[in-house]
């Protein structure tokens, strides 16, 4: 059996009618850009999150860019994050003209170890962006306190977090700012790109909404330069479209982590730690091992499709070698990036399929336990 990573297609069969519709509607209308359906995806975003203000944007690089310039963030000024991440939250930070310092993880969550953070401080520390990685809340009262205590704004990378929950609240709407991607294979994606910055700060809200759209604060009038940051009509309607179902998507990545879990308890690879109830809605199931290139070639011929969310951690790239201290300066995100592996994961992924993906797993286990014995055999 073949077990894809992702399945499109069965996403959107149940949806494609109504998506079909949306988009007659959108032709119908003659406006494509950021009008009727926007604001109503707005609303309906805020309504369902709980977020003062909820605005539409062309993806999530551009929601993490307009929160750190809304928080104030410039030229000079550092902003903590982590490096296991996707280099969007970096990227972020530089298109401001800032630093970003990264600290190390927590090695069972593999999201920011708030203890880390206190050493990076410095004067010129603005900011933290705390990531929600791979669908799991950051520590964000721990975080908070630190934030508090240095004056430090709170930004939430929430891109892979849609729908989980902290204490009732939803990720996205505990920090100062909260940012979100609708990229297609997302929890809530879209049909081609688009974001989302929530917050509950009216100046915040306010600075946003001007910057996205050319710096206007009303028709031609432009107060400082500002950025084509704008969600199409076509993509919101998508996702009006789909935000109803998201609750019962998340619930159902949810199950099928349980799964894995116990399908994968008599095996070598290490699964994700426990999390509070929804605080973790495994936009992608990551597991670690230290045998993963030939557990990956393995599960490759047996017609499981993996991936590696991120192979090289952010300070070990070279567009940020200058940024952090170079190899061995974070010691448990380096170690993580060398052992995680990402399993088939989607809210229509069946318990055959999981079956499938765990019976691999044993099998590789039981061939590599086989072959170490005959190797050591063969030694005496």
């Amino acid at each position: 059996m073949s077990v894809p990573f992702v399945d499109m297609a069965r996403l959107h069969a149940e949806t494609r009618d109504e998506m079909l519709a949306a988009f007659a509607r959108v032709l119908d209308s003659g406006a494509f850009v950021q009008g009727h359906e926007v604001e109503a995806f707005e609303r309906e975003f805020a309504s369902r999150s709980g977020a003062g203000h909820a605005l539409a944007v062309s993806n999530g690089t551009a929601a993490l860019h307009l929160a750190l310039l809304a928080c104030g963030i410039g030229s000079g000024d550092e902003v903590i994050t982590v490096s296991n991440t996707f280099i969007a939250t970096a990227e972020a930070i530089s298109m401001t003209g800032a630093t970003p310092v990264f600290a190390d993880i927590d090695p069972e969550t593999m999201n920011i170890d708030p203890a880390q953070i206190l050493p990076c401080v410095t004067p010129r520390t603005k900011a933290v962006i705390a990531v929600h990685l791979y669908g799991r809340l950051a520590p964000m009262a721990e975080l908070r306190a630190i934030c508090d205590q240095y004056s430090l704004k709170l930004i939430e990378d929430a891109c892979q977090a849609h729908g989980a929950m902290l204490d009732g609240r939803h990720a996205g709407t505990i920090g100062d700012a909260g940012c979100l991607s609708f990229y297609p294979t997302k929890n809530l994606g879209t049909v081609g790109e688009g974001g989302m910055l929530l917050t509950d700060d009216p100046a915040i809200a306010t600075r946003v909404a001007s910057l996205r759209n050319h710096g206007q604060t009303g028709k031609h009038v432009h107060v400082e330069p500002g950025y084509n940051y704008r969600m199409p009509e076509l993509q919101a309607a998508a996702l009006r479209v789909l935000l109803p179902h998201l609750e019962q998507w998340n619930v159902a990545r949810i199950a099928a982590a349980d799964a894995y879990r116990q399908a994968l308890s008599d095996t070598s690879v290490a699964t994700p730690a426990a999390s509070a109830e929804g605080g973790h809605v495994f936009h992608l199931y990551v597991v670690r091992t230290r045998r993963r290139a030939g557990l990956q070639r393995f599960l490759q011929e047996r017609g499981v499709a993996t991936a590696i969310h991120y192979p090289t951690a952010v300070h070990l790239q070279p567009a940020y070698a200058a940024a952090g201290s170079g190899p061995g300066s974070l010691l448990q995100t380096e170690q993580a990036v060398r052992e995680i592996l990402s399993l088939p994961m989607h809210p229509h992924i069946t318990s055959a399929e999981i079956a499938e993906v765990a019976r691999a797993v044993r099998d590789f286990d039981q061939i590599s336990s086989t072959a170490a014995g005959a190797a050591a055999a063969g030694g005496q």
